[in-house]
């Protein structure tokens, strides 16, 4: 069975059709609208030289700092934003190293999912905590949403309370208690956790989906859990599309991630 989607249960309506490795650039959301078609062959892959260099050697704190910022400057992605993206790919690197995961790819679908933790105005503390916390509709089942309650909430508020997506990489509460990951409980201790293939952490190792390298890292974890081998068109597509069921959403993230990737 496939890993449940952190996105899945917000179901978008879609003029488009893609066939096979075959994907619309949408630059506009609804019917008709769109900028160009492109094929992808290849997976937007990690970035620049240094990039590439950082993930080989699992730079430490001092060359991921440095990385981050210039990334953050060229590419107006907050640094701790980057940092956080760059740190994940290094654990998944280390652990996984059949997945291919580039940095690129996280950053992709975080500014889609919440403009890199900048949503509605929101900034990233130098803790990595998004504040004000970023929330997404309630899952109802209206407007074409899915209906799924959150039973910690309800049993808080002695009624029911509808599940929200939470966070820069809008986590919905089931997938986040599957895949969640603390990020400070160190990259050897995290690499140790993702190459066990554990789900479903203790309490204490879960972390935060508001923490941007809390999500970065959940989010990398299911990307490769969902996609395999993230540097083939398909395990790419893959992934994407398992963190959200809409051709479209794939289309935008492989827009973003490929423009982060090209600069």
């Amino acid at each position: 069975m496939s890993p449940s989607s952190p996105r899945r249960a917000v179901r978008r309506r879609s003029c488009l059709r893609v066939l096979t490795t075959f994907l619309v650039a949408v630059a506009a959301v609804g019917c008709g609208r769109y900028a160009q078609v492109e094929r992808i062959t290849t997976a937007p892959g990690v970035g620049d030289a240094a990039a590439i260099e950082l993930l080989a050697t699992g730079a430490h704190t001092t060359a991921l700092d440095t990385w981050a910022h210039k990334r953050a400057t060229t590419l107006s992605i907050p640094m701790r934003a980057a940092r956080a993206y760059g740190y994940a790919a290094i654990v998944v690197a280390k652990s996984q190293p059949e997945c291919h995961l580039g940095w690129t790819t996280l950053a992709g679908i975080a500014k889609i999912e919440s403009d890199h933790g900048r949503f509605r105005g929101a900034t990233i503390t130098a803790e990595g905590m998004v504040r004000p916390v970023i929330r997404g509709v309630a899952l109802d089942g209206t407007n074409g949403n899915a209906r799924i309650v959150d039973p910690e909430a309800s049993a808080r508020a002695a009624q029911t309370v509808f599940a929200r997506a939470a966070g820069p990489f809008q986590f919905i509460p089931d997938t986040w208690e599957r895949w969640g990951i603390r990020a400070g409980v160190g990259r050897e201790a995290a690499e140790r956790l993702i190459d066990a293939g554990k789900t479903g952490l203790p309490q204490e190792t879960l972390g935060s989906p508001d923490n941007i390298d809390d999500a970065a890292l959940a989010a990398a974890r299911y990307l490769c859990a969902s996609g395999g081998d993230l540097s083939t068109s398909t395990g790419w597509r893959q992934a994407i599309f398992s963190y959200n069921h809409s051709d479209a959403y794939v289309a935008r993230v492989y827009a973003a991630a490929s423009s982060y990737a090209a600069r």
